[in-house]
């Protein structure tokens, strides 16, 4: 057990002025509570502060402060790296925060920070409406949209910070900032791709895309030995292809599900997922190349709801699946490039391991970087080496880290700097300088001087302070 750092007299002084819920080691919910979307993380912090608004936030950051404790903050805790929960840790929970308010004339939604992408999507949906989401509809939208904003519209609508016009931030003094053009112009640019370093969001605004409630989009399976010419294609088809087309091919295991013949049930395939947001017909029209070369023996793409689409990987990896993950940056899928993720999707060393391409360009190349802490804009693919599974054991751990670091190691030639850090697992300040750049990470740090100078929120990809 964790030793409570935390007095009684502290947790009095923060439950007089608190609305929520306070969870202790012992009390009911706690041990829910204090568990987090990667099931490799085991941690037991001192007290949750399941906030029920902005005034709990900003109490619960001051006693913390006060008292000196470390403080995690989450909403939906789907971090690869656990950061919503910490030992002997304040976690300050976001996730009973979940209004939203859409306004369909202005094309606009204020969000609260505990709302997950599937519940953000079911209510701009009922207005046709849309902003770059998770893959995963259980995602959280604030680490999503302050750490990376990748998602199937990207190319269609930029990366989720692109629509971020502004954003609530508690400091950690406590205080109430808006960050918007008018107020805190530079903050809000910071909190484009700076993660939690420099106060606590609870709520974000977003202009919306008239997106939905209808997509053209589902998986086309293949056989692994279609992979090398798909991937051929797609590098050469996807440099120019429409906005509307999202895209993501994806070394998979066929899953145990009735549309899935039984033969098939947990076979190594290669499939091609697709968000296709213009008419139907014309989506057909530009998939129909795709289809020929990959030659599905399971179609599913079809019309479907935004947010069926939205929700279709969350079987790959529900709450408490144990997770490592590698990501980078392709500068392109050269013959040697290709031959090594071929190799490498095919020596998976489990059914939920994934290997997943993404292209990039469209509307996330059409950003300039100065205009978000997010750095690089103009690489045309992405790499998400997912190593997931569920066996608690040494040996299956091994496997699965093994082979992520092994492809990390193989295809690290291959690379290109820059990769958004809500992509991977890897933590520590060189990484993270290398996310952003010297000119770019100087201009954070000197708002973590200014917002966050003695490095309160820390338990992140931390931006560290000058004084540190």
């Amino acid at each position: 057990m964790t030793e409570t750092v935390i007095s009684n007299e502290a947790l009095a002084e923060l439950a007089s002025s608190f609305s929520g819920a306070l969870l202790r080691e012992g009390d009911d919910g706690y041990e829910q509570a204090r568990m987090v979307w990667n099931g490799q993380i085991d941690r037991r912090p001192a007290l949750i502060a399941r906030c029920s608004g902005v005034q709990d936030v900003r109490a619960a950051v001051r006693c913390g402060v006060q008292h000196g404790l470390d403080i995690a903050v989450r909403s939906g805790a789907h971090a690869a790296q656990g950061y919503g929960t910490w030992d002997g840790a304040l976690v300050i929970d976001l996730s009973p925060m979940k209004a939203i308010d859409v306004d369909p004339s202005s094309q606009t939604a204020r969000a609260q920070a505990g709302l997950t992408w599937g519940e953000f999507d079911k209510a701009t949906q009922e207005h046709g409406l849309a902003v770059t989401g998770g893959r995963f509809s259980t995602t959280g939208i604030a680490g999503l949209t302050l750490g990376s904003g990748s998602g199937w519209l990207e190319r269609r609508c930029g990366l989720t910070s692109d629509s971020l016009l502004s954003a609530e931030v508690v400091t950690a003094a406590g205080d109430l900032l808006t960050a918007s053009k008018d107020e805190n112009p530079d903050l809000l640019w910071g909190l484009k791709g700076g993660g939690g370093n420099f106060g606590i969001v609870t709520s974000f605004t977003y202009h919306l895309h008239a997106i939905g409630p209808m997509i053209y989009g589902g998986m086309m399976v293949s056989l692994p030995d279609r992979a090398p010419a798909t991937l051929r294609f797609l590098r050469d088809y996807m440099a120019n292809a429409p906005d509307d087309l999202g895209l993501g091919a994806a070394f998979v295991s066929a899953p145990p599900e009735p549309f899935v013949p039984e033969e098939m049930h947990f076979a190594p395939v290669f499939g091609v997922i697709v968000c296709w947001t213009g008419e139907v017909e014309e989506g057909e029209r530009v998939l129909a190349p795709i289809r020929e070369v990959a030659r599905p023996v399971m179609d599913m793409v079809q019309p479907m709801p935004y947010v069926a689409l939205q929700s279709m990987l969350d079987g790959g990896g529900p709450h408490g699946t144990r997770a490592y993950m590698k990501a980078e940056f392709l500068p392109g899928l050269g013959e040697e490039v290709i031959e090594k993720l071929v190799r490498h999707g095919a020596s998976r060393p489990g059914p939920m391991a994934q290997l997943l391409l993404e292209p990039m360009g469209g509307a996330i190349a059409r950003v300039d970087t100065s205009e978000t802490a997010l750095g690089v804009r103009d690489a045309p693919w992405a790499y998400h080496a997912l190593a997931l599974w569920q066996e608690p054991d040494e040996a299956t751990e091994s496997a699965h880290v093994g082979w992520a670091r092994e492809l990390a190691r193989d295809l690290a030639p291959d690379t290109t700097s820059g990769v958004y850090l809500n992509f991977t697992s890897d933590v520590g300040d060189e990484r993270v300088r290398d996310m952003y750049g010297p000119e770019r990470y100087a201009k954070l740090v000197a708002l973590k001087d200014r917002h966050d100078p003695n490095n309160v929120f820390h338990l992140n990809q931390n931006i560290r302070p000058s004084s540190a």
